[in-house]
């Protein structure tokens, strides 16, 4: 019983940070959703184990993170979260906020360039 209640509170906290998004996830949301991105689909606030991840092409096994200044602290919890991802054959780009605010074209074309090598 206990493994079926927690992919449902996964859901529900994913849920709640879908309705909560931060302005940089909103900003490359924009440019990520409907297919937008080379005809791929993107997920946004997708669970997978015991993590929530920003964006995930589940086609390509792509996980974009998006990271703030409190990642500075938490470097250790990040390396273990790329990891545990990795394991299960994921790739983690990891973008600081600053970046989408800054150069969102750089990012978009990071993002296409790891989608290229995936394919």
């Amino acid at each position: 019983m206990v493994r079926k209640i927690r992919p449902l509170a996964k859901q529900a906290q994913a849920r709640n940070l879908r309705r909560n998004t931060t302005l940089a996830e909103r900003k490359l949301w924009h440019c990520l959703r409907n297919r937008q991105l080379h005809g791929v689909k993107f997920r946004r606030q997708h669970p997978i184990g015991k993590y929530v991840v920003d964006f995930c092409a589940v086609s390509h096994r792509l996980i974009i993170e998006l990271d703030g200044s409190q990642h500075l602290e938490q470097e250790t919890s990040d390396i273990q979260r790329t990891s545990f991802f990795n394991e299960r054959g994921y790739q983690v780009l990891r973008i600081w906020n600053n970046q989408v605010f800054n150069d969102l074209d750089g990012v978009i074309r990071s993002i296409e360039d790891t989608l290229t090598i995936l394919t």
